[in-house]
């Protein structure tokens, strides 16, 4: 616990999405643990957060307009966050809306425009990584890709078929790339924001890395943290919702708890968890229409998140839900780490998610992937190929999806595997590494 010598206050600037909502609210609630006060800042269309009275949330004016519509998309917060948030940000930085020492401002690197701001106050920055460190390296290394003529100065792909584009890494295609989302405009308009986000990042003494020591080959000598710029995490953020910490994590939908009590009617490990995330584009009516033909015909039971309000569920056949009620669940949101860890859930049918691939390992939960954008594709590529502890779905026809359910739940060495990645992810890394940083940080700080 640091020595309470007034308040001593760490700024948290976030990624207004679920998936970088939530990291960012546990390393908040981390260093709330050590005795700092922690503030996160969210544009002011969030309009749902955790009332809690260890971190603090602040909303700040973004310039968007959004009522019952459709939320912004990723074009219209990357104009709100470049555009207007800078001043807003500066302000609370500067103690209009807080009261005490800021210390440091904590950035996720899709909020980069920060990084200046906390530079203008005259205030420590570290950045904040919310996925493996694999993906911040293989974007870090858009010069090389350049020069290597694998991309055009746009982003695009010079070059088709499977690539080793990452070192040390397992071999993705340059169609995989991250910023590879969308139209071409949208591709080309990514690659922009992404070349200005590491531009930015390369001023920072300090990255904060939701992720493990040696995720490259777990059990080997790769070790993030040689680097002393890099604070791999993953085991902090994860553990900090404890008993004592912050009790509710952010969710900007309702969950629909019911399906915990249809779990409870399952068998062991009988459930395929389906859900594929948050915020990426829709798998298409054809392709949803393909997957619930083919759980159907599984005869497997099975718990599908799948969002009303996306669009996703008009590829549902006529009477699905209704012919599949016996043994299936169909649910708009869903407390996703209570599911993972309920002993019903055989595997869990997955975009690859950076956090939800630490939830599964979390809770040593076998993976079906099915990547659709951004990271996922490297995110899938550790899972089936360096870690073995999931199987890559190819398509969603009744023979794909029977076999990959039956080759993942049948391996018989997987359960070792998860429990050796367990370790490696949830248990070796502990709160050292964050009092190491603070005291980079602050020196004067004192930490028992």
């Amino acid at each position: 616990m640091i020595e309470k010598k007034g308040r001593r206050i760490v700024i948290l600037v976030p990624y207004p999405a679920q998936g970088h909502l939530s990291p960012m609210q546990k390393v908040a609630s981390a260093f709330v643990g050590m005795g700092l006060e922690a503030v996160i800042v969210v544009p002011q269309h969030i309009k749902r957060w955790p009332d809690e009275e260890t971190v603090r949330w602040v909303a700040v004016e973004d310039g968007l307009s959004v009522g019952g519509g459709a939320a912004p998309d990723f074009f219209e917060i990357e104009w709100a966050m470049e555009k207007w948030m800078p001043s807003e940000v500066e302000k609370v930085v500067m103690g209009e809306k807080v009261k005490g020492e800021v210390i440091c401002v904590v950035v996720d690197l899709l909020a980069s425009w920060a990084i200046e701001v906390a530079s203008t106050c005259g205030i420590p920055c570290a950045g904040f990584w919310p996925a493996m460190f694999a993906s911040y390296r293989l974007i870090s290394s858009i010069p090389h890709l350049l020069q290597a003529g694998l991309i055009s100065h746009t982003g695009l792909p010079k070059e088709e078929g499977k690539n080793g584009i990452v070192s040390e890494a397992p071999i993705i295609s340059t169609e995989d790339l991250p910023w590879l989302i969308g139209t071409v405009a949208a591709k080309k308009a990514r690659f922009k924001f992404w070349r200005r986000s590491m531009e930015r990042s390369r001023k920072l003494k300090w990255l904060l890395v939701n992720s493990f020591a040696d995720e490259r080959r777990v059990g080997s000598d790769s070790d993030l943290s040689s680097d002393p710029r890099v604070y791999p995490i993953s085991a902090i953020i994860i553990n900090s919702g404890g008993p004592g910490r912050h009790r509710r994590t952010i969710s900007l939908w309702e969950e629909d708890r019911s399906c915990m009590e249809w779990l409870e009617r399952q068998e062991a490990r009988s459930v395929v968890y389906v859900s594929f995330g948050s915020w990426v584009s829709p798998i298409g009516e054809a392709r949803v229409r393909s997957l619930a033909l083919a759980l159907e015909a599984t005869g497997r039971p099975f718990l599908w998140v799948l969002r009303s309000t996306s669009g996703w569920r008009e590829g549902l056949p006529a009477g699905f839900v209704e012919r599949t009620s016996g043994r299936s669940r169909v649910v708009c949101w869903a407390p996703q780490t209570e599911i993972l860890q309920h002993r019903s859930v055989g595997c869990y049918l997955t975009h690859c998610g950076w956090n939800s691939t630490l939830e599964a390992l979390q809770f040593r939960v076998r993976l079906l992937c099915y990547p659709l954008a951004g990271d996922q594709f490297l995110n899938c590529a550790y899972i089936v190929q360096v870690w073995r502890v999931g199987v890559r779905l190819n398509g969603f026809g009744e023979r794909d999806v029977d076999e990959g359910v039956g080759r993942v739940m049948q391996d018989e060495h997987m359960d070792a595997r998860l429990a050796s990645l367990h370790q490696a992810a949830i248990i070796a890394a502990g709160p050292p590494l964050l009092n190491h940083f603070l005291q980079q940080i602050h020196p004067s700080i004192s930490i028992h």
